[in-house]
Order: C-alpha cells, then structure tokens, then sequence
C-alpha cells in the first residue's frame, strides 16, 4: 500500500466530509511493520498536498522521509501509538457538534447501539492545553485510555483512532452522529438513557464476533 496517497486521499476526505474546515487537523498512519509513521504537514491545503509533502517519522519522531513540516500535533500522534499499540491510525477532527462538548468540556456519553459499538468507550473531555504542547498529547492520550477510540480536546475537536484508516473514519463518523443527537436531546430539556456496562460489553462482542460476514 502507498501510505502516502493514502494520507493524501484522507486528507481530502476529512475535509469534503465536513470533520474540519481549511487546514485545521491533522492525520496519520503507523505503518505496522515498520512502525514508521505517515504525516501530514502542517498548514497546508488538503486539496493542494502531493505525496512529496507528507512526513514520515519514526516513533521516536525523528524525521525518516519528506522535507515539510509535519503537523503541530505530531507528538499527540506519537505518543497515541506509543500509547496503543493496536492502533494504526489517527485523525484529529475539528468537527461541529462534537466540537459543541468539547467546548463545555463535557463527556458524551454511550446510549446509541452503534456507539457502544464503535467507540469503545466513553468519550471523554480533555482538560484544556495550548496546541501542539505535550500538555495536549498527554491529556488526548490520558482521555483515549485503553478502550475508547474517541476523546474530545476542550474548546479543540476530538481525536479518532483505529486499526486502519477507515476503521478511524467510522468512529469520527459515529462520534460526530452521537454528539448531534445528544446535542438534540439536550435542546429539548431531555436525558439520553445510558446503556448499561452488560449491554456495552454485549455490543462490543457482537461486532468482534458476529457481525459481519465471515464470522
């Protein structure tokens, strides 16, 4: 696989797909035999970048191929792999309802099927830290844990991650889904109803095991 279309292609997607506006945010893919990671640069035009303009890295972020400079987020993106080793992609959204509780600094919640499905966890808010400090990567990394694959960045956007590329695309686009019926919920004075640890755990194995073909 040429990873570095991919980061290109990804970028284009974030972008059409509504997850961000101009060059806000961010994406990388760890190669999982190499361990190298590919990365976008940082400030430029998703529309306009060209294999040439993506970084590549190794874990220790020492720079392998590529002259640009990489994304101020680099270090949340390192220390997310270093962190979880099962990942091998991230994408850093600035999306607009998820953005809305990331902005109060509020969690959301698991009370849709497809969100226990594919979240992992509870999406939890970041205290707030300047961008591109370590402060930030260790907040994104604290909130991720080890089971969700979705944290929210105070008054930032939210930070998706996956096994692939477009497992990390599902669950922005499941978190983006999940906080705009939350934030629907709560404009009309409701409560969504959290699902319970047993039907969490159930979910999660019904797609690891039997949803699907081939399982």
């Amino acid at each position: 696989m040429n990873y570095k279309e991919l980061i290109i292609e990804s970028g284009k997607k974030m972008a059409s797909e509504g997850f961000t506006i101009e060059t806000w945010g961010n994406i990388s893919f760890r190669d999982p035999k190499t361990n190298l990671v590919y990365i976008t640069p940082s400030g430029m035009d998703y529309f306009k970048c060209n294999n040439d303009d993506v970084v590549v890295l190794n874990l220790d972020g020492e720079r392998v191929e590529g002259t640009r400079k990489p994304t101020i987020e680099t270090e949340m993106h390192l220390g997310v792999y270093r962190s979880r080793p099962e990942v091998n992609a991230v994408v850093h959204t600035h999306p607009i309802y998820s953005t809305v509780f990331s902005s109060m600094g509020e969690d959301i919640p698991l009370f849709l099927d497809e969100a226990a499905q594919t979240l992992g966890d509870v999406v939890k808010s970041t205290k707030y830290a300047l961008p591109g400090t370590p402060e930030l990567a260790e907040e994104c990394i604290k909130a991720l844990g080890k089971e969700s694959n979705a944290c929210l960045l105070q008054s930032h956007g939210a930070v998706c991650v996956g096994e692939s590329m477009d497992a990390a695309f599902k669950v922005a686009k499941v978190l983006e889904i999940t906080a705009q019926v939350y934030y629907m919920i709560r404009s009309t004075n409701g409560k969504p109803i959290a699902l319970s640890d047993e039907n969490i755990a159930a979910m999660k194995d019904f797609v690891k095991y039997k949803y699907g073909q081939g399982k």
